[in-house]
């Protein structure tokens, strides 16, 4: 498409996405109200229902100031013990008869105690019917004592590049502990080939990023050898949004549009998109969300979601309240927010068009109504917006301008999701609300090796 077409398509703040983006904002504050769960254990699975598992690992050697996700300073004396409370949560899971085929660990940094990972990924592959693993990492564990354990343990390798750039990576406080954008390029090239599929993680429309920025992070990011690329909008709720308007600028989302068209002009034609931000060269393989591929998971670990037949769970953020209720034999889940059925069928219509597909059959199916009748308010706007590119008895599929809307129903939706875990961060105890601005141990080679 050219760049005429392109812009044509994009106005600068185009209306279908403010006007998307407000809906959404203003959705979500109903969707994500959570209610107390004491029950002291997920629900059973259901009969002939496909789950995938999630396992969230809360340490990080630096804080990065735009993320939202349940993390702690790293701390051996209390990761070392998360994990195996992780482990006895997996069991617990295991004794409800869930089952999976898949698992995803994220965090936090997963590998920042690759020991105990590896006996984590070891324990679900005993348990369950594990077939592909996927996990993420930081440039600075691109080492042979982390590759060597994982390399036959783990299919799909994620690592959190974020930018090349080496003014960027110091304002988002990465440079100095996962190094320059030369030495990160130098890491990935070295792993080449170790993993069924390797994946860069980057993120665009962070407020002191230039186009300039951006063309050379797309540049390079070819170059890595990795085989899928993952570009994030910016996803800062309202906590995350000031605090980065004080210290490197206004998110400016205005310009995300704009920002988009160059990623997917420089990246289609020689790969092939996998959902609306990931892309890979193979033509296929291991997708980096979960949530497109199984539509329910189970989540483990301090901070982590399940969605399981329509309801959201949320585990404690506390890591002593964590502690505490394995102690006493009880799953960590304790919020939750049942769906009613039009909030899940727009879940669905979501995740499905993320994932570049909607089966209109199986919506049907699933919900007893056409996706045109349960959703008319939703399908009339995308339509007037030019956003399919096939509408037809079986499938919606979307036009480049459509991927741009999903883009921003994404970045929309996780924001929602980030401000439940700000406000989850807000009730820790004062002990623990402590730990959040202290800098942590080192993870030298001796806690790698664990």
């Amino acid at each position: 498409m050219t760049r005429l077409r392109w812009k044509n398509i994009f106005p600068f703040g185009g209306l279908s996405e403010r006007v998307l983006s407000e809906y959404l904002r203003h959705t979500s504050k109903q969707y994500l109200k959570l209610k107390p769960y004491a029950a002291g254990a997920l629900p059973a699975p259901l009969p002939g229902r496909t789950y995938t598992l999630y396992a969230h690992v809360p340490f990080c050697e630096r804080l990065c100031p735009y993320c939202s996700f349940n993390r702690f300073p790293f701390s051996e004396y209390r990761a070392r013990p998360y994990f195996k409370m992780l482990r006895e949560e997996m069991r617990m899971v295991a004794a409800r008869g869930y089952n999976f085929r898949s698992m995803y660990v994220g965090g936090g940094t997963p590998t920042i105690l690759v020991g105990e990972l590896a006996a984590t990924i070891d324990l679900a592959r005993e348990l369950f019917d594990i077939e592909e693993v996927s996990t993420e990492t930081n440039p600075n564990h691109l080492v042979p004592e982390v590759i060597d354990q994982l390399t036959d343990r783990v299919q799909r390798f994620s690592v959190g590049v974020q930018s090349f750039d080496d003014d960027l990576l110091r304002q988002m406080n990465r440079y100095d502990k996962f190094g320059s954008g030369d030495e990160i390029l130098e890491r990935l090239c070295a792993v080449e080939g170790k993993f069924r599929s390797l994946n860069v993680d980057m993120i665009f429309n962070f407020p002191s990023q230039t186009e300039e920025m951006l063309r050379r992070d797309l540049a390079l990011a070819k170059t890595t050898g990795a085989d899928q690329t993952t570009f994030y909008p910016l996803m800062a709720s309202p906590v995350v949004r000031n605090s980065l308007r004080s210290t490197v600028g206004q998110v400016d989302y205005r310009r995300e549009a704009d920002f988009y068209r160059i990623i997917a002009d420089t990246l289609t034609g020689e790969c092939m998109p996998l959902s609306v931000w990931t892309f890979s060269r193979n033509n296929g393989g291991m997708i980096d969300e979960y949530i497109v591929d199984y539509e329910d998971y189970v989540g483990i670990g301090s901070g982590a979601f399940s969605y399981l037949d329509g309801s959201l769970y949320v585990n404690t953020f506390s890591l002593r309240d964590y502690q505490k209720a394995l102690a006493a034999g009880r799953m960590s889940v304790n919020a939750a927010h049942h769906f009613s059925a039009p909030q899940q069928m727009r879940y669905c219509f979501m995740m499905g068009l993320f994932g570049l597909r909607l089966d209109k059959q199986r919506f049907a199916e699933d919900f007893g109504v056409t996706v045109e009748r349960g959703l008319f308010k939703e399908m009339a706007f995308m339509s007037a917006a030019g956003a399919f590119e096939t509408d037809d008895e079986r499938y919606l599929t979307l036009t480049q301008r459509g991927r741009y809307l999903l883009v921003a129903m994404m970045r929309e939706f996780f924001v929602g999701v980030n401000s439940v875990r700000d406000q989850a961060r807000a009730v820790l105890s004062p002990e623990e609300r402590e730990l959040l601005v202290s800098v942590g141990e080192p993870c030298a080679l001796e806690a790698i090796r664990s």
